[in-house]
């Protein structure tokens, strides 16, 4: 049942950004902005916690989990550092992610062989 309301959920995210890619003129960039901060508001007040803990990973891996991540980072890092950790906090939580993207980039084009577009 996890499964299933993952699925439902990581869908129903992803169905709302075609459909704001499809009936706006916002670039997928902004989008990507939109998400994130969403998901950085929706952890500050509170709610973004139990949607996730019912949610499982349909609500932590879209780009709406990624801007909760660099959100608790940033409060940890201030409540433990004060001030610096506005800058430091979001880097220290989302660091094994961000390396984790970038690693996998790198094997899948060695693998894939890309090509510049002509």
């Amino acid at each position: 049942m996890d499964y299933l309301k993952a699925f439902l959920v990581g869908g129903a995210i992803c169905a709302v950004v075609q459909i704001l890619m499809d009936n706006t003129k916002l670039m997928p960039g902004r989008i990507m902005v939109i998400l994130v901060c969403l998901g950085s508001l929706l952890g500050a007040i509170g709610i973004y916690e139990p949607f996730a803990e019912w949610a499982g990973a349909g609500a932590t891996v879209p780009l709406i989990g990624f801007g909760n991540v660099l959100f608790k980072g940033i409060k940890e890092a201030v409540d433990k550092e004060g001030f610096i950790g506005v800058f430091k906090g979001g880097f220290t939580s989302s660091a094994v992610g961000i390396s984790t993207a970038l690693i996998f980039s790198y094997l899948a084009s060695l693998v894939f062989n890309p090509k510049m577009k002509q």
